[in-house]
C-alpha cells in the first residue's frame, strides 16, 4: 500500500509499504480522510521534543486525525467491527496498569500515540492497523471530513468543558487555528458568548470569513469580563496573559504548547484564586465530539481549506497551502487519491 514516511527532519516522501495485519485485538482500517495536524508538521520539521527525547523516532509514519472503514478484524475482535465507518483514539495506553484502569489511559506511562510515538504507524496511508478497544463508530450523518475532525473536536470539547462556563458567560480564546476554532464552536453550541483573539489582523481575515464575530487582536482586545480563557495557542506568553485577563476565581485552560517554555506568575494564580488546567489529547471527549456532530450541534466542515491526496501531503507539511484553499486552517488527506 501507498504511506507517508517520515525519514529525517523536512524528508518525506509517498512510499510502497507492506499493509497492515489484523494482530490479534486489532483491527484494519481503510483510511478515507485523515487531517493534517500541528504535530505532524514538528515531527516533519524535527523540532517535536520526543524526536529529542526519544519517545518518538524516523523514519516515522505519521496522521492521528483520521476516519475510515474497517476492512478486516483480527483474533479475539467482535466481527460486527467488519464494514463500520470508524475513527479511533489516538492514545493507547498498556490497559493494565493503575492508570488505565482508572480511566487516565492518556497518561499511561507505557502510552503509545498513532502516528507519533513508539513507533506506531499513523493515517497518512491507504491503510491502518488500530487496537478494536481504541474504536468508535460513526453514524452515517458524521461524514468522512467531520470524522477527521473527532480527534481535535474532542480536544476542544474537554477543553470547553474544563472551563466550567454556564450558557451566557463569556469566554475568551486565545488563538485562532484548528484548536482555537473547535474551541469556539462547542463553546458556542452551548450557548456560551465567544471572542477570539489572534496575532494580528491579517491572520483575523480568514476567521472573520468564517462567520466569527467576536474577534480581535491584543492591542484591540476590550476590556471585558473574562468568565474564562483558554489558550489554544503556541505562543509562550500567552498563558500567564491569560492568569492576568481571567476573572478571579475562575479558570484558565491551557491545551496550547510553544517551542519554548512559557512561564506563568503563580502570584497571579493564588492571589485571584485562578484554577489552571492543562488538557491533553481527545480521548474523554471523542463521544461527545461525534454526538455534537452527528446531531448538527457543530458543524466543523468550514475549518476544512482544501482535501489533497496523499502525494500532496510532503508541501503541505511545508507549509504550502494547496491551490484554491479556502480560510479555514486545516488541510485534509484522501489517502485513496
Amino acid at each position: 500500500m501507498r504511506a507517508l514516511v517520515l525519514t529525517g527532519p523536512g524528508e518525506t516522501a509517498v512510499h510502497e509499504v507492506e499493509p497492515p495485519a489484523a494482530a490479534p485485538g486489532e483491527v484494519v482500517v481503510d483510511v478515507e480522510r485523515a487531517g493534517v495536524c500541528g504535530t505532524d508538521v514538528e515531527l516533519f520539521t524535527g523540532e517535536m521534543s520526543y524526536l529529542r527525547t526519544g519517545r518518538s523516532w524516523y523514519p516515522l509514519r505519521p496522521g492521528h486525525e483520521w476516519c475510515g472503514r474497517v476492512s478486516a478484524v483480527g483474533p479475539g475482535v467482535d466481527g460486527g467491527w467488519l464494514g463500520r465507518r470508524v475513527t479511533g483514539d489516538t492514545m493507547l495506553g498498556c490497559g493494565s496498569c493503575e492508570r488505565c484502569r482508572d480511566g487516565r489511559h492518556h497518561v499511561c506511562a507505557g502510552l503509545a500515540e498513532i502516528g507519533i510515538s513508539r513507533g506506531r504507524h499513523g493515517a497518512l496511508a491507504e491503510q491502518l492497523a488500530v487496537p478494536a478497544t481504541a474504536l468508535h463508530p460513526l453514524p452515517d450523518t458524521v461524514d468522512p471530513a467531520l470524522g477527521a475532525l473527532v480527534e481535535p473536536g474532542g480536544n476542544a470539547l474537554r477543553a470547553v468543558r474544563a472551563a466550567v462556563l454556564d450558557p451566557g458567560e463569556r469566554l475568551l480564546v486565545l488563538g485562532t487555528g484548528t484548536i482555537g476554532l473547535l474551541v469556539a464552536l462547542f463553546a458556542d453550541a452551548q450557548g456560551i458568548e465567544v471572542h477570539l483573539m489572534g496575532r494580528d489582523q491579517e491572520s483575523l481575515s480568514p476567521v472573520r470569513r468564517l462567520g466569527f464575530e467576536h474577534v480581535w487582536t491584543r492591542t484591540s482586545l476590550p476590556p471585558l469580563r473574562w468568565d474564562a480563557v483558554v489558550d489554544a495557542s503556541n505562543a509562550a506568553g500567552l498563558p500567564a496573559l491569560a492568569a492576568r485577563l481571567v476573572e478571579p476565581a475562575r479558570r484558565v485552560v491551557c491545551i496550547g504548547l510553544a517551542g519554548v517554555p512559557s512561564t506563568i506568575d503563580t502570584r497571579e494564580l493564588v492571589l485571584k484564586d485562578v484554577t489552571a488546567v492543562g488538557i491533553l489529547g481527545g480521548s474523554a471527549g471523542l463521544e461527545g465530539a461525534i454526538a455534537a456532530y452527528a446531531r448538527g450541534a457543530v458543524d466543523a466542515r468550514p475549518l476544512v481549506a482544501a482535501t489533497v491526496g496523499l502525494a500532496g501531503t510532503a508541501g503541505v507539511l511545508a507549509g504550502r497551502r494547496p491551490s484554491g484553499a479556502g480560510p479555514g486552517p486545516k488541510i485534509h488527506i484522501d489517502p485513496r487519491r
